[in-house]
């Protein structure tokens, strides 16, 4: 069963600065590449994303070409630093515009285009916040469709204050941060394989005309 994750590496860096979150990203990626998943890593602030909350915001959007590689992929990881304790402005933006999702249900059942993808979370910074950043996305990526594996995260974050980020600090050694790495990436490709073979039956527009006739 071929299996496809994407990243969205959400620093603040355009290419070819060098990125600690794109660091972390090839870390997992290794392990990703042992159980035979194919992977992606999209930058976003390379694309000319705009803000709004629809999957098009008109002429020179990029968003819509990142979306679609959303939607050819079974697993989504997003991937942030940490900024002023919580996750990156381009990760916010990316939560914002997933938005627009939510208007493209299918027809037959009303299921959004990100039912059956799992996703995951990747933070790192050298500060206090990943928890935060890690909780509000996972809370967005629910909502937005996509199925969150048990233990789908993993950060890393050095010692409080200024201080080395990820490649300086060799985060790649930390004990903690690969033990995650290795619960989500295994997690999250056993529940895109289960969901593969089992999708959510949920038949989302008729729950919603059930909550209206609850609600009247």
């Amino acid at each position: 069963m071929a299996l496809k994750a994407l990243f969205l590496n959400c620093t603040l860096k355009k290419s070819p600065a060098t990125s600690n979150t794109g660091a972390f990203i090839k870390n997992a990626e290794k392990f990703f590449h042992e159980l035979n998943v194919n992977t992606e890593v999209v930058r976003v602030v390379d694309y000319d994303v705009k803000f709004g909350n629809t999957s098009d915001e008109g002429q020179g959007d990029a968003w819509p070409t990142v979306l679609q590689k959303v939607k050819a992929a079974d697993m989504l990881i997003i991937a942030t630093p940490i900024w002023r304790g919580d996750r990156s402005a381009v990760a916010k933006l990316v939560a914002e515009r997933f938005d627009g999702i939510m208007e493209e249900a299918n027809d037959e059942n009303g299921q959004f285009p990100t039912y059956n993808k799992v996703a995951g979370v990747m933070v790192d910074g050298n500060e206090d916040g990943a928890k935060k950043a890690i909780s509000s996305i996972t809370f967005d990526l629910s909502e937005h469709g996509f199925s969150i594996p048990v233990n789908g995260f993993t950060y890393y974050v050095g010692k409080a204050g200024p201080g080395p980020s990820y490649i300086e600090a060799e985060g790649d050694k930390h004990e903690f941060t690969n033990n995650m790495i290795l619960l989500m990436v295994h997690n999250m490709v056993h529940l895109a394989k289960a969901l593969k073979e089992n999708p959510y039956p949920t038949q989302v527009n008729k729950l919603e005309e059930k909550a209206k006739k609850m609600s009247e």
